[in-house]
């Protein structure tokens, strides 16, 4: 230790101001109250990165209106247990902020939430007749009640004018409609939750860069910071870390050197969204509506149209256009790519980059796409689009996780993973979708793996302020009536 250096112990320390620091600190707050946290963020505000209103779909995910959850198998029979999964992952989040909104812990949920009907939207004979399948299997399970499903195109004239609207082809087309969907703000809900945390005497550092993480001899983690206003170094300890910075995670927990790091690697994918300008055009779509992802295109660019609410005004989006930046973070260097890559996962690496050549062959395509070939794209949802009435927005960088797997050295891995240490007093959020939507789940999931001593104690005031907590939903329909009554009517939902 160096002479003279000043270290600054608390109990836990929180690394990104995003959507997932937000959430476990809220988290332990109302299980461990006297708890001292502090949160490091190296931009001027929270949730600015991937939880931004701008830089996500705004989706609140729960499998009702995206294809990609559900797949048909050799029998031509659907399966849903990846839907029923991220549906009840999200049912969680809904019942942690109708806590918060209930208690009185944030206000106006109005603000970061609202009801909009979720659609699957699809043409062609195949996709027509997988739709109406997923359809009949989905309607069936009670998570999935509500849902309707139409190939007529006068009902579908109600329920998407402007989709209709100068369709000319004899194609066969089809949709299905579930109306208790949500648009989510995460990032007018990161802001929320920060500020609930900052009433709770939690210690909120922006502008704080952190450099460095180092495991010392008594087991806990000293973290180097650098505060970007003055240059000055501050280093300090805590018992338990956890790193939560969207892209920039990976480079931190490489810095950790825990056994666990190794043979991890990243592989950034940068976003686009068209937003509409024309106020006439927004007002006549009211919906989220997904289609089916391109052959060869990864599972995040299914595009869709989506009614979105931002900085309190509605909006039309349509996208997104993937592309490659070497960026982990928006805001991040060209270099990090290149860091990233180290001895112990340079072969995970390149056995990624050899897999995954049409990836990056489509990745290159989406980079060169001109405006009008976008437009082109667009109006395979909105036929009588106009140039116009469309500007382009860049969305946020997601970093999509690379590791050794059964199926394979270097395989890409497109959901969102948690990666702690053998002893739990470290944890690191890796990967994108469906992130922000199941923030609840995946925070749970660190207390149970982190604070394995602590949980059992805790277990009555997590089902105090999450109900259906350890409970199955699509096991249990009265629990699940009662859930999602009481989380519509907290969170303004009806």
């Amino acid at each position: 230790m160096t002479a003279g250096r000043i270290q600054k112990k608390t109990s836990v320390i929180l690394i990104g101001a995003g959507i997932m620091s937000a959430t476990l600190g809220s988290l332990l707050k109302a299980l461990a109250p006297e708890w001292e946290i502090k949160v490091f963020e190296k931009l001027a505000e929270a949730g600015e990165e991937s939880s931004n209103e701008w830089n996500n779909a705004g989706t609140g995910h729960s499998a009702l209106c995206e294809l990609n959850y559900t797949s048909e198998k050799p029998d031509g029979s659907i399966d849903i247990s990846k839907a029923i999964k991220i549906n009840e992952q999200f049912q969680l989040s809904r019942q942690f902020w109708s806590y918060l909104a209930g208690s009185h812990l944030i206000r106006h949920p109005q603000g970061f939430i609202r009801p909009i009907p979720h659609m699957s939207f699809v043409q062609g004979g195949k996709n027509v007749s997988f739709l109406k399948k997923r359809f009949e299997t989905l309607s069936s399970h009670p998570l999935f009640q509500g849902m309707e499903f139409s190939d007529d195109p006068e009902k579908l004239n109600e329920w998407i004018p402007l989709i209709m609207e100068g369709r000319a082809s004899n194609e066969p087309i089809a949709a299905t409609k579930i109306n208790s969907g949500t648009d989510v703000n995460f990032g007018a809900l990161t802001r929320s939750l920060f500020d609930h945390l900052k009433n709770q005497n939690v210690e909120i550092d922006y502008k704080h860069l952190v450099k460095n993480i180092n495991r010392t001899s008594d087991g806990s983690w000293e973290v180097k910071v650098k505060d970007s206003e003055n240059g000055k170094i501050e280093h300090h300890m805590a018992q338990f870390v956890f790193i939560g910075g969207g892209g920039g995670s990976l480079p931190l927990l490489q810095k950790t050197g825990i056994p666990e790091s190794k043979h991890i690697g990243g592989f950034p994918v940068s976003g686009l969204f068209m937003v509409c300008s024309n106020p006439e055009v927004v007002a006549r779509h009211h919906a989220k509506v997904y289609g089916k992802a391109k052959i060869g295109a990864p599972p995040m660019s299914v595009p869709h149209l989506d009614t979105r609410y931002i900085e309190g005004k509605q909006t039309l989006l349509f996208g997104p256009f993937a592309g490659f930046s070497p960026k982990f973070l928006k805001t991040g260097s060209n270099l990090d790519l290149i860091r990233s890559v180290k001895p112990d996962n340079l072969l995970t690496m390149l056995a990624a980059g050899i897999k995954q050549r049409a990836l990056t062959r489509y990745l290159i395509q989406q980079v060169l796409l001109s405006n009008e070939k976008r437009m082109e794209e667009l109006r395979e949802f909105v036929p009588n689009a106009k140039s116009a009435d469309w500007d382009t927005v860049v969305a946020g960088q997601r970093v999509q996780v690379i590791k050794d797997t059964e199926a394979g050295r270097g395989t890409l891995q497109f959901g969102t993973e948690v990666v702690t240490s053998a002893d739990g007093s470290i944890a690191a959020l890796l990967g994108a979708s469906p992130g922000a939507s199941t923030a609840v789940y995946v925070m749970l999931q660190v207390l149970e793996k982190c604070f394995p001593e602590q949980i059992k104690a805790w277990k009555p005031k997590i089902k105090e302020i999450i109900p259906s907590y350890g409970v199955p939903l699509a096991e249990n329909p009265a629990l699940l009536r009662e859930v999602r009554t009481a989380t519509a009517r907290t969170l303004g939902l009806n």
